[in-house]
């Protein structure tokens, strides 16, 4: 009988056939980039495909530092530098990945990433250098080739948003031997016909078709152009140099001409919101002011000379009759408190007594005599009677007991 072999026997060796095999410990794999995931361990999980087949593979988290310059995407045609042995457990093989790099664009994304990092050192990406972009830009210039739909995108965006905007265009190369020094010469051209903005940009390529906008001339002169600069290369996924060093990056030439050229009829229906609510506001602010003026001038009115004059005279006159009425009832009162101290004075008149029969009695020189110690016999009095006065000569003196 035939040697019977376990699953786990059989997977070791064939892992051990492959540990064994030279080529297979040291292969490099051209192929299409499939079902790309990265895990949220940090291991990158994909397949390379071609017109003949499929091989799973999987970098590891380590391996990424320093094996992989850029983000993996579905349909990207990549170079696989690794291994290729057989996972026990599943009996599958996998390629085990330590380098991946774009095919046939290996050198220019080295390129790339050393000149982005050499200017970014230099500080031409800071943003303290970044220009704003005019609010409402009335010529803009355009940096692109003559033809093409770039610049037929620019167009019809900027006179449907904006009929009256100026577009100056530089037909410049974008693409192939010279196309970096034509970008830069329209560049400086325009910056120099004191435009409002430029937009520097192309429609979308490959990374070759690109490559004038990861120029360090195209780089350097976007970053000495006086003018502020919106960079407008490729689709939403391309990245250039020019990108970085721009005023303001848009995704897409589209786009560019959207953030360049404002929207004038959005702007007149903002202005009539604007001139509606102001002439709103003058009307309450006039309402309010012409009310305040009515306030003022009944305030005048009560503080006209002639009417404060005619008023203080109601106020002497109200005042003199009130004096005249206060002295009448003070004279009252007073012809009042005189009665009573007349009818006060009366009762002790002498007068008053004489008349009930009674004599007032005075020596010869006026002086009233009180007693009869004050008279001797023989002198001359005068005594006062009701209807007259007499004259007599005492004759005797009797004190009483």
């Amino acid at each position: 009988m035939a040697s019977v072999y376990s699953v786990s026997q059989v997977n070791s060796y064939i892992k051990n056939m492959f540990a064994q095999d030279f080529a297979l410990s040291r292969i490099t794999v051209r192929g299409e980039v499939s079902n790309c995931k990265y895990h949220s361990s940090g291991h990158i999980y994909f397949t390379l495909k071609d017109a003949g087949g499929t091989l799973a593979a999987v970098m590891f988290a380590g391996q990424r530092r320093m094996g992989l310059r850029f983000q993996m995407q579905e349909g990207q045609q990549v170079v696989v530098s690794g291994a290729v042995d057989v996972y026990e457990r599943d009996g599958k093989y996998q390629l085990y990945a330590k380098k991946i790099e774009l095919d046939g664009l290996g050198g220019l994304f080295e390129q790339f990433l050393r000149l982005r990092n050499e200017l970014d050192e230099m500080g031409m990406f800071d943003p303290g250098y970044k220009q704003p972009i005019p609010k409402y830009a009335a010529r803009v210039g355009v940096v692109t080739a003559p033809t093409g739909a770039a610049i037929q995108d620019i167009m019809n965006i900027s006179a449907r948003r904006n009929p009256f905007v100026q577009l100056v265009l530089y037909p410049a190369l974008v693409q192939g031997a010279g196309a970096a020094a034509s970008i830069a010469a329209g560049i400086r051209t325009l910056d120099a016909m004191d435009l409002d903005v430029l937009i520097v940009g192309r429609g979308g390529g490959s990374i070759e078709d690109l490559w004038a906008f990861n120029e360090e001339v195209v780089a350097r002169a976007i970053f000495d152009c006086q003018t502020p600069v919106i960079s407008a290369v490729g689709h939403e996924t391309d990245v250039t140099i020019a990108d970085y060093v721009a005023d303001l990056r848009a995704p897409t030439p589209s786009a560019a001409a959207e953030l360049a050229v404002f929207d004038y009829r959005q702007f007149e229906e903002q202005r009539m919101i604007v001139e509606k609510a102001l002439v709103r506001a003058m009307g309450r602010r006039m309402e309010r002011l012409r009310y305040q003026l009515n306030q003022y001038c009944m305030r005048l009115k009560l503080r006209e000379p002639m009417r404060m004059v005619n008023e203080k005279r109601q106020y002497l006159v109200m005042a003199e009759d009130r004096i005249r009425n206060e002295m009448e009832r003070r004279l009252e009162e007073a012809k009042h408190r005189l009665e009573l101290i007349s009818g006060r004075l009366y009762g002790l008149s002498p007068l008053k007594r004489i008349s009930n029969g009674f004599g007032f009695v005075t020596h010869e020189d006026g002086g009233r005599i009180k007693s009869v110690k004050g008279v001797t016999a023989g002198d001359f009095v005068s005594i006062r009677i009701s209807d007259g006065r007499l004259t007599a000569q005492v004759t005797e003196v009797e004190e009483s007991v």
